[in-house]
């Protein structure tokens, strides 16, 4: 069964590009969308899809808020970063948020089939200019560090603490108990080394930040 391929980008000719390449080069079925709320409609509606070639710079995705989401509510689904922003810092935090890849909007036909073929066979696609150990923003690639322990249940509780919801909300939207979510607060707490909700919302917003 041929691998099924998402293209979230908001530049026609960019989704263009990367169909022309991965429809010459991998062989996939392709699909795009080119908002982020597109994006999880076509998600939640196709069961099928494999990987997502994600743009952090497109309308509704706020980020790596659009990563957080899509790994929070897709666990299964295989998440590529494409951006044109390479940051050793960004780049830390979006693997720590489960991306499998991170590819420049530069980068080659070949890079992009590379980059298919090894987040497939479950290895992680970075480009060789990448340096990750590169001085960067040392509390935000620690924070980040410290997302990447969080269950997709947990992160998506936190990203619910972040825009402001009481635990009696977030039990109604995720249909659970209230005291499953305060279960699930303590543990984020604790993973992120935070004394309370407020500094744990305050934390994962600036983490999601890519300016």
């Amino acid at each position: 069964m041929p691998t099924r391929i998402l293209i979230a980008d908001d530049h026609p000719l960019f989704r263009a590009a990367m169909c022309h390449a991965l429809s010459s080069g991998s062989g996939a079925e392709l699909v795009e969308a080119s908002t982020f709320p597109e994006t999880m409609n076509m998600l939640a509606q196709d069961t099928t899809i494999d990987v997502v070639f994600l743009d952090l710079g497109m309308p509704g995705s706020e980020g790596l808020n659009g990563l957080s989401e899509v790994r929070a509510e897709y666990p299964d689904v295989l998440v590529v970063i494409v951006t044109a922003q390479d940051s050793p810092g960004i780049v830390q935090r979006a693997l720590a948020l489960g991306a499998s890849g991170f590819i420049p909007k530069s980068a080659s036909v070949d890079c992009i089939v590379d980059a298919v073929n090894t987040v497939l066979e479950g290895e992680t696609w970075l480009p060789a200019h990448i340096d990750l150990s590169a001085d960067g923003n040392d509390s935000l690639d620690d924070f980040g560090a410290r997302l990447s322990q969080l269950t997709p249940h947990q992160l998506k509780v936190l990203r619910m603490v972040a825009d402001g919801l009481l635990n009696k909300q977030i039990a109604y939207e995720l249909a659970i108990s209230e005291s499953t979510v305060k279960q699930h607060v303590s543990a984020v707490l604790k993973k992120l080394g935070v004394i309370n909700r407020t500094k744990a919302g305050i934390a994962f917003k600036n983490a999601m930040r890519t300016e």
